[in-house]
């Protein structure tokens, strides 16, 4: 991403280097463009030794079975977020109780992922006809014969198996010996 005027003033932006690396920076105020972030969060409800899952309406991932999640709001609580992503996408109400697997993916937009182990309250699966078209409480034997997503199937693992760290992280970023911005 190339950032040319600041978002706070409109003034133009120079590079300057800042904590060791070469920034965009505004000439005329404070402002300093930091990076392109994206953060988002998973939920992984376990109802009767069921884990919830929804099957996505559309790309990316159209198709595949996933734990429901989201991106935050900008003035959203992470905690309010995968309640709020849980209950639009499957209808469950439920609380969080612990992180349990990070993503890092440092890319053009770094993308950082957040699963939740969380408790079940109530409500029943029922898709939002938006984000997920199905949604339910699936066994480890059903998971195993669905065309669950990669990554969830890793989530499940870290989550109730606990036989493998909770960090994923890009080895192979696309990033490397690049700048963090078009210049």
């Amino acid at each position: 991403m190339s950032v040319n005027y600041c978002i706070k003033c409109g003034s133009p932006m120079e590079k300057r280097e800042i904590d060791g690396v070469t920034r965009k920076a505004c000439q005329s105020c404070d402002f300093v463009f930091w990076g392109d972030y994206s953060i988002g969060v998973g939920g992984l409800v376990i109802k009767d030794q069921k884990i919830l899952l929804v099957k996505r309406a559309h790309d990316p991932g159209k198709g595949y079975w996933t734990n429901p999640g989201g991106y935050i709001e900008q003035f959203e609580n992470i905690e309010e977020t995968i309640v709020r992503e849980v209950k639009e996408e499957a209808g469950i109400n439920a609380k969080v109780n612990r992180i349990v697997a990070i993503r890092d993916l440092p890319r053009q937009v770094h993308n950082l992922y957040i699963a939740f182990a969380m408790e079940y309250l109530d409500g029943e699966p029922n898709p939002d006809g938006i984000e997920s078209d199905e949604a339910g409480f699936y066994s480890h034997e059903e998971i195993e014969t669905m065309n669950v997503a990669p990554f969830t199937r890793w989530l499940v693992k870290v989550a109730f198996e606990g036989k493998e760290r909770g960090l994923n992280k890009d080895e192979e970023t696309m990033l490397k010996d690049h700048l963090l911005y078009s210049v």
